[in-house]
């Protein structure tokens, strides 16, 4: 993770006085704390992808559960499916969080997208003010005028046997001419009361704290620990008629009726069949 060269006029972190940087102290007094969950907090000027380089230091033993890694800007940020996520220098919030959920059975780790989900969602509404919303299974939504807009997305990775990465990027600043492509958003966008990236980190990594304690104590029950009815809650796909696009090239269209225990979307077709989905790009074909 090397810095560019300061002598790029884009390197400076006060080019842009609607994004200023991160403020890297403030944020480790705020959440660093004795017996806390986050142990290590690092904010670097640019890398390719925080999930990369933390999954690369868990892999080597080099970095312990709770470590955060936050970029201001990623150059080869990835959602699902490998697809490309680009923003400019400060313009949105990209950090990765390594977890190690030894005590959970691993049969459950399949909910840990979908916790940050709700994690995210709900840090975000406290602190942004913004109505949010959870696409199956992990992108966030926001309203934009009267369209439904993708603002943010998070990536799940192993590390190791023992450990997982989960990666958020969320569009913060993004203005209209910034957009990448036309279906995308950004919390100011949407009108969100405060686009301050600092309180907005702190929000929604003191959320996933809550959240990832709550279902750890419940040994990963989805149910138990509340995290199945929340998610379900907030999920913008349930109630619609959706296309899933499968591996292997194969299709189902039907409405999204439930999130079943394994945190699968299940998916009732016009043949009376309950399908469910555990992995796929689902198509919003028209709304709840």
């Amino acid at each position: 993770m090397t810095p560019r060269d300061a002598s790029d006029a884009n390197d400076n972190p006060w080019s842009d006085l609607d994004r200023p940087p991160l403020n890297a102290e403030a944020l480790r007094r705020g959440l660093l704390r004795e017996g806390g969950f986050y142990r290590d907090l690092q904010v670097v000027p640019r890398t390719g992808s925080t999930n990369s380089d933390l999954v690369a230091l868990a892999e080597a033993g080099n970095a312990d559960e709770g470590a955060v890694l936050v970029a201001e800007e990623q150059t080869a940020g990835r959602g699902r499916l490998d697809r490309q996520w680009t923003a400019p220098p400060r313009s949105g919030l990209f950090f990765s969080v390594l977890l190690r959920p030894a005590d959970v059975p691993v049969s459950r780790w399949g909910w840990l997208p979908l916790l940050t989900g709700v994690a995210v969602a709900t840090g975000l509404s406290r602190a942004a003010g913004v109505d949010t919303a959870l696409k199956w299974p992990n992108d966030l939504l926001v309203t934009v005028g009267d369209e439904e807009r993708k603002a943010g997305g998070i990536l799940a990775e192993r590390a190791g046997d023992d450990g997982v990465v989960v990666g958020v990027g969320i569009n913060v600043t993004l203005r209209a001419d910034e957009l990448p492509v036309p279906q995308a958003g950004s919390l100011a966008l949407a009108g969100a009361v405060s686009t301050d990236r600092d309180p907005l980190l702190r929000a929604m990594l003191r959320s996933l704290e809550e959240w990832y304690g709550r279902w750890r104590a419940a040994g990963g029950d989805p149910a138990a620990s509340g995290l199945q009815e929340t998610y379900a809650a907030g999920c913008a796909t349930l109630g619609r008629v959706v296309r899933a696009e499968l591996p292997g090239d194969r299709a189902i269209t039907g409405e999204a009726v439930a999130i079943d225990g394994d945190g699968r979307l299940v998916i009732a077709t016009k043949e009376g069949v309950q399908e469910p989905v555990g992995a796929g790009d689902i198509v919003h074909l028209r709304p709840a």
